[in-house]
């Protein structure tokens, strides 16, 4: 029996498409283009291939947003990767994938992430082993139940042709990995996320990804083209850049992709772009009662059913 063909370049090709397309919109919307960073790995590197990473910084709206796409080659999987899969260790890979974070200036705009993502695991004398991933989710600094509702049906109505069962599925999965253990708190109010999906097949899966990927700017363009001029104070302000404090420290402890980036030994300035340009933490601070801050985290930093 023949080992199994997988049409890579049309991955490849959807992904630099996809790229191209959200940051023309979101350049549009900002009035300022993204501009574009190209890198290339030698042969001889322990991380081969290359990518483009597309930055904006300091932008009318955005005050700092990336969109990065790489396209690079291993000959072993990094911890992060094979250890929840023992059976991959010593394989080697190639991992191709769009992933983004919006850091909108106003507080009452929500940071957003997006990534979908393909890995191929190889292994001489044996047929090569694929899988999907990815999602997007939505981390706001004062909360909109409609804003979370829009956003949360987006995301359904995306994988609905792929299966009913996978919103509900995805949506308790992002809420589980978008979670700050040692603070016991969400990052945000959730979205989809999924990883090693490989049934029921390549091109399905393939599918669904392409689903999600161009369901993006649906489900976050409407949500800050109507906050975008809504008034803040200053303390707004810090209560915001307190906030992102938390973003921080889920994507360097956490993050799944950032620790694969950094072990792999990808390009540190395209894996830390996902970084706020203005972060403070206090020590032990909490919101008074009966406030607007104190509201995010009792109803919208908790697990609950948007749809």
């Amino acid at each position: 029996m023949s080992a199994p063909t997988y049409d890579v370049q049309a991955v490849r090709t959807y992904l630099t498409g996809l790229q191209k397309q959200i940051a023309q919109a979101l350049g549009a919307f900002d009035g300022n283009e993204f501009l574009i960073d190209s890198w290339q790995r030698g042969p001889e590197e322990r991380l081969r291939g290359g990518g483009s990473t597309r930055i904006l910084e300091g932008g009318q709206f955005f005050e700092r947003g990336g969109i990065g796409f790489s396209d690079v080659a291993g000959d072993a999987l990094p911890a992060s990767a094979s250890a929840a899969r023992p059976q991959l260790t010593g394989r080697g890979f190639e991992a191709m994938g769009v992933s983004l974070v919006m850091h909108p200036r106003n507080p009452h705009c929500p940071t957003v992430h997006m990534n979908v993502r393909l890995l191929i695991a190889t292994k001489a004398g044996e047929p090569p082993l694929f899988w999907f991933g990815g999602g997007m989710d939505l981390t706001p600094y004062y909360g909109y139940e409609d804003d979370a509702r829009h956003f949360h049906g987006v995301c359904r109505d995306a994988l609905a042709p792929f299966g009913t069962d996978l919103y509900p599925r995805f949506k308790k999965w992002c809420d589980e990995y978008f979670y700050l253990k040692h603070r016991n708190e969400a990052r945000g109010v959730g979205g989809i996320f999924f990883d090693d999906v490989s049934e029921p097949g390549f091109d399905e899966a393939f599918a669904m990804v392409r689903s999600v990927g161009d369901s993006f700017l649906a489900a976050y363009l409407p949500i800050i083209e109507r906050r975008r001029d809504t008034p803040y104070s200053e303390a707004q302000r810090e209560f915001q850049t307190y906030r992102r404090g938390r973003y921080v420290e889920f994507n360097l402890v956490f993050d799944r992709g950032t620790l694969f980036g950094l072990q792999s030994g990808g390009r540190t300035e395209s894996i830390l772009m996902s970084m706020p340009p203005a972060v403070t933490w206090r020590y032990d601070w909490k919101p008074e009662q009966d406030t607007p801050e104190a509201r995010l985290y009792s109803d919208f930093l908790v697990a609950r059913e948007w749809l």
